[in-house]
C-alpha cells in the first residue's frame, strides 16, 4: 500500500529541510512525502523562496524521499480563497496558487492542490449568488490548471471538505465538479479524500461510511489523508488516542475492495503548537508505525514500535 506522510506534524518544530527529511526517513521509515506550504509560504519574497525551495529539494534527494505533492496547509485554509465574496479576494487567491505551483515545481513535486475555498454565509444562503460563485469557481479551476501546466505540474488535486459552504463537500458534488470541468482543464484534476472529512457525522449523519466515497468517486480519487477521529470533529489525532475510533486496517480492506490500493495515503496529524516536542515525536512515531502495520500490512519488529 502506498503510504506516506504530510509534513503538517513538522511545522513550527522540525522546520529545517535536512531535519524533517532525516526524521521521515530514519525515524519514521517512510519515503513518500506530501509537502505543506505551511513550511514555505508562496507569498515569501522570490529570492528567499527560490533558495529555500532548493534546500527542500536537496534534503529530499539526500535522504531518498519522493515529494509526491505539495499541499495547502492550515494558514491558507483560514481564507475564503477562490470562493471569496469579493473579486479582489478571489484574485489574490489565484495569485497565491500561481506562486504555490512554482514552489511545487521547484521542490520537485508534480502535483499540487488543497481546498478551493469557502463561501460567505450570505453568498451560500442566496441561490443566485451561490450559483454565481460556483460558475466563477469552475472558471478559476480551469485557469489554475493552465497555471499548473505552465509551472511544469501534471496534476491539480482538490480536497473534499466537511463544510456545506465549500466545494466539493459531498460525493455527488465531487462528481458534478469533475463533470463540469471535463474537457476544459490543461492538466488532470483529481480529488483528495480525507477520512476525517468524509466520516464527519454532524454533517453526513451517523451512517457515514467510507465505501460510499470510495465506490462513488473511484478513480477520480488522487490521494487520501489519514487521521484518527471520533467522527464528531475534524480531529487529526494520531495513534494511540483513547478518543479516536478510526479503524485503519478496516479502511485498508475497503481501499483494496475498491481497487484503489495504488492511490497514495498520507498521514496528516495536526498537533497543538503548545504540545511538548517530545510528546509530538513520540506520537507521530507511534502513529506511523501503527499505520505501516495496519494500512500497509508491514511486519514490524516490536522494538521499532513506540
Amino acid at each position: 500500500m502506498n503510504l506516506g506522510i504530510n509534513l503538517s506534524f513538522a511545522i513550527k518544530r522540525w522546520v529545517e529541510p535536512p531535519v524533517w527529511a532525516q526524521l521521515v526517513r530514519e525515524t519514521l521509515g517512510l519515503e513518500l512525502v506530501q509537502f505543506t506550504y505551511d513550511l514555505l509560504d508562496p507569498w515569501w519574497p522570490d529570492a528567499s523562496r527560490h533558495r529555500m525551495a532548493a534546500d527542500v529539494r536537496k534534503a529530499a534527494n539526500d535522504w531518498g524521499l519522493q515529494i509526491e505533492s505539495a499541499f495547502s496547509g492550515l494558514a491558507n485554509y483560514c481564507f475564503d480563497g477562490l470562493l471569496h465574496p469579493d473579486a479582489a479576494g478571489r484574485h489574490a487567491s489565484m495569485e497565491w496558487w500561481k506562486r504555490a505551483f512554482d514552489v511545487a515545481a521547484e521542490i520537485g513535486a508534480k502535483t499540487s492542490g488543497g481546498p478551493l475555498g469557502g463561501m460567505s454565509v450570505a453568498d451560500a444562503a442566496d441561490p443566485k449568488r451561490r450559483e454565481k460563485r460556483y460558475q466563477d469557481l469552475l472558471d478559476a479551476v480551469v485557469e489554475l490548471s493552465k497555471m499548473a501546466r505552465a509551472a511544469g505540474l501534471d496534476r491539480l488535486q482538490i480536497e473534499c471538505t466537511p463544510l456545506a459552504r465549500e466545494v466539493p463537500y459531498t460525493v455527488d458534488q465531487g462528481k458534478k465538479l469533475l463533470k463540469d470541468l471535463d474537457g476544459r482543464c490543461a492538466v488532470s484534476v483529481k480529488l483528495l479524500v480525507d477520512i476525517g472529512h468524509a466520516l464527519y457525522q454532524p454533517l453526513y449523519g451517523p451512517r457515514a461510511r467510507m465505501p460510499e466515497w470510495l465506490n462513488g468517486l473511484g478513480d477520480s480519487i488522487g490521494a487520501f489523508h489519514l487521521q484518527n477521529t471520533d467522527f464528531q470533529s475534524d480531529s487529526h489525532w494520531g495513534w494511540p488516542d483513547r478518543r479516536g475510533l478510526f479503524d485503519v486496517a478496516g479502511f485498508a480492506s475497503e481501499v483494496r475492495s475498491a481497487a484503489l490500493e495504488d492511490v497514495p495515503a498520507f498521514i496528516e496529524i495536526i498537533y497543538p503548537f503548545e504540545l511538548a516536542d517530545e510528546a509530538v515525536l513520540k506520537n507521530i512515531t507511534s502513529t506511523v508505525m501503527h499505520c505501516r502495520r495496519e494500512y500497509s500490512g508491514e511486519i514490524l519488529d516490536r522494538a521499532h514500535i513506540a
